[in-house]
């Protein structure tokens, strides 16, 4: 006689709960990445599922204005194409069939279309064709607005991108698709002359001389100079050559320390792409006036200064983390396991508690409704879980290695950088995970500690709300807004989702 096994049901059981949540991400987003292509008039008519098949719906118009009138035959006729006139083009109009019109939004479908001129109390006419085309007549002059027109029709399918340029801007778009395209020239050039010469390291020198071509490039493609997080502005060449200067050393620093220990390679080499990527965006991203933001609207604005928020602010953290981690695991002071105690005890305080004193002290020290306060905000927030998450994965890691080394002559900092660091890339990755996303999505903190009167340091969740308006219209808009905001998060889940289920089982299990 077969048994069933509980082990079997109770997988059967984990498996289908992972579906039904992967379904239950997956569907969403997938809605508001189609919605992102579609007009407001699709997404308010059908929704997104139907997005790529012919509906039905409404559209409501107006006949021409007064200006277009004609005499003809002793009466004064307006003729058009509701479509045509309002931005249709000649392939999609091809496709539509009216089937319905009216004059009030109270009885849809109250005329045919194609038949005798309907007749109003002051004498005047309409006539609609299945096509769109319509004549409205009157025996004396028209004046005034157009006859609103209620048209029932079945529509083709119609994506667009007009929404993106629209959010983001297409000079935003364009600079950004010359920069990679840029970046990839140069770097690529540069990786094939060196590849012969030196195998081991033309990949790091490739990407290297393609960002700062590109960022050079950049630089002097943008109108404006953006203000600048060292000194003088990007367009400023001594200022320029600075920072060219500073992605070279620290580049040189990074093949020497690599070379050296080779386990170390990918976690520096990932710090110098985030640090690269820092210049680039702290440098447009402040000057929120010139520079790249002159080019698009106040969503693209608003991107380059959520970037500049999210990036100092996960890095920040993560620095500081690392070296409280490192000695409230492997080193022996007093007090010890009070800062530990504490930093568990802080991770169940509410942040919001913090806000009104942390604000004042901003305030009085001069850092307040700026980049730097929030910076700051984000690091103290985000500190504690920090902390807890890397100490557990570095207590966790074998004992023999670090006393081996201390018997070696190794000094603390040195068993740090050369082996606690490297072997706590997964735990690191996943709190960047948690704190970018957190950063990213956030908006209390930011509204208390960043944004002002002005609007330039506005950032992407404040920039998403206003989008809506006093009336909550233009969801095209808002479903674009929210999935360009989505988009980079997902982009960092999906590089670094292999280290996240490691760094947070990091010291459950001995």
């Amino acid at each position: 006689m077969e048994t069933t096994s509980p082990k079997s049901s109770l997988v059967w059981a984990l498996n289908i709960s992972v579906v039904a949540l992967v379904l239950l991400w997956l569907f969403p987003t997938l809605g508001l990445l189609v919605s992102s292509f579609r007009t407001g008039d699709q997404i308010s008519a059908t929704g997104w599922w139907k997005a790529m098949f012919s509906t039905e719906q409404v559209d409501q118009y107006r006949v021409g204005s007064a200006e277009t009138q004609v005499l003809a035959d002793g009466v004064y006729v307006i003729d058009g194409n509701f479509y045509a006139e309002n931005g249709v083009t000649p392939d999609e109009l091809a496709q539509i069939n009216v089937s319905r019109f009216a004059t009030s939004s109270r009885d849809l479908g109250a005329y045919g279309v194609g038949t005798d001129d309907v007749g109003f109390d002051d004498g005047e006419t309409l006539r609609v064709d299945a096509n769109g085309n319509y004549r409205y007549t009157s025996s004396t002059e028209i004046s005034g607005r157009g006859q609103r027109v209620f048209l029932t029709a079945v529509r083709p399918p119609s994506l667009t991108l007009n929404n993106y340029d629209t959010v983001l801007g297409r000079g935003v778009l364009t600079d950004l698709i010359v920069y990679l395209a840029l970046a990839a020239v140069a770097g690529g050039v540069v990786m094939a002359a060196l590849r012969a010469y030196l195998p081991t390291r033309s990949r790091e020198i490739g990407v290297l001389f393609g960002g700062v071509f590109a960022y050079v490039a950049l630089t002097y493609m943008t109108t404006g100079a953006a203000a600048s997080a060292i000194s003088g502005g990007v367009g400023d060449g001594p200022a320029l050559l600075a920072r060219v200067a500073i992605l070279l050393v620290a580049f040189g620093i990074y093949l020497f320390v690599s070379r050296g220990n080779p386990q170390s390679a990918k976690p520096l080499g990932i710090a110098a792409a985030i640090a690269v990527i820092a210049m680039v965006v702290i440098d447009f991203g402040l000057g929120a006036n010139d520079g790249l933001s002159n080019s698009g609207d106040s969503m693209g604005k608003a991107f380059l200064n959520t970037l500049t928020v999210v990036i100092p602010a996960t890095i920040i953290p993560i620095l500081i983390a690392a070296f409280a981690a490192y000695a409230l695991a492997w080193m022996d002071f007093p007090g010890r396991a009070l800062l530990i105690a504490a930093v568990v005890g802080l991770l169940v305080v509410p942040l919001q508690l913090a806000l009104i004193p942390l604000l004042s002290l901003h305030n009085d020290i001069g850092i307040g409704k700026g980049y730097l306060g929030v910076w700051l905000a984000h690091t103290g927030f985000g500190l504690p879980l920090a902390i807890y998450l890397l100490r557990n994965y570095m207590v966790g890691l074998p004992k023999d290695i670090i006393e081996n080394a201390k018997v070696d002559g190794a000094t603390d900092f040195q068993i740090f950088t050369k082996i606690i660091l490297p072997l706590s890339f997964p735990a690191l990755a996943s709190f960047a995970i948690f704190q970018f996303l957190w950063t990213w999505n956030d908006l209390l903190v930011s509204l208390v500690f960043l944004i002002d009167s002005s609007g330039q340091t506005t950032v992407m969740t404040k920039q998403i709300v206003e989008l809506l308006g006093t009336r909550g219209g233009d969801w095209e808009i808002l479903a674009t807004a929210a999935f360009v905001s989505i988009a980079v998060p997902l982009a960092v889940f999906f590089a670094m989702q292999k280290y996240l289920v490691r760094g947070l089982l990091a010291g459950s299990v001995k």
